[in-house]
């Protein structure tokens, strides 16, 4: 594989592992809260953080432009077209397709047990380590790879917030948009063929970890 190639496939596989990370460490606990709270903030808070699930990719990288760029409150932080700002940006974009699986395994727990968990002196972070995280965690999976993947092909807002700087903000989907405007269809071929087949990987084995779920 050559050096143009190699690049942009080690920075996405790069930044996706390190958004998936991240993800996990901020969905876990909040798709759990959000599971168990029946407040009348829930649907507000839900919404919220779905957003990215609706908007275009150009206008959330709009905005984290403007967040991070050099009027705005971050810009101390020196994100924008660098590593750090394609993670910031993959984040947000990708929270709620981590957010929403684990959340729906953790809904998944009958109260019952939970309530007879806590009857035998199981404290709420007992339930939630011991109990429940490890019921859930056919959902955590699914998460995670759905993240994964869905961070390796995002392309609007890592251009938006990363520019196309090659070896430092040129990821997969970046590059193969650089090779069609050069006209280079094999290396666009190479890259999007890969892409192509990762993706049907990540679905075929979603589907299952979903039949067999369903089987268990």
């Amino acid at each position: 594989m050559s050096a143009d190639l190699a690049a942009p496939l080690w920075l996405s596989l790069r930044l996706a592992g390190t958004t998936t990370i991240i993800l996990l460490v901020l969905c876990v606990p909040l798709g759990w809260v959000l599971a168990r709270t029946k407040g009348r903030w829930r649907p507000v808070a839900e919404a919220f953080l779905t957003l990215p699930l609706v908007l275009p990719p150009t206008v959330l990288g709009f905005y984290l432009l403007l967040l991070l760029g050099p009027k705005g409150p971050f810009a101390p932080l020196h994100l924008v077209f660098s590593f750090g700002g394609l993670v910031v940006g993959s984040v947000v974009f990708s929270l709620p397709f981590v957010l929403r699986p684990i959340q729906s395994a953790f809904e998944a727990i009958p109260d019952s047990l939970l309530d007879s968990a806590a009857s035998l002196g199981a404290g709420p972070w007992h339930r939630f380590a011991q109990l429940a995280v490890p019921m859930a965690r056919r959902g955590i999976i699914s998460a995670a790879i759905l993240g994964f993947s869905h961070t390796l092909g995002e392309f609007g807002v890592v251009l938006m917030i990363g520019g196309n700087i090659a070896g430092k903000t040129r990821v997969l989907s970046v590059a193969i948009f650089d090779a069609v405007e050069r006209l280079d269809y094999t290396t666009a071929h190479m890259l999007s063929f890969g892409l192509l087949g990762f993706s049907f990987a990540v679905l075929l084995l979603l589907s299952l970890l979903n039949t067999r779920r369903a089987v268990l």
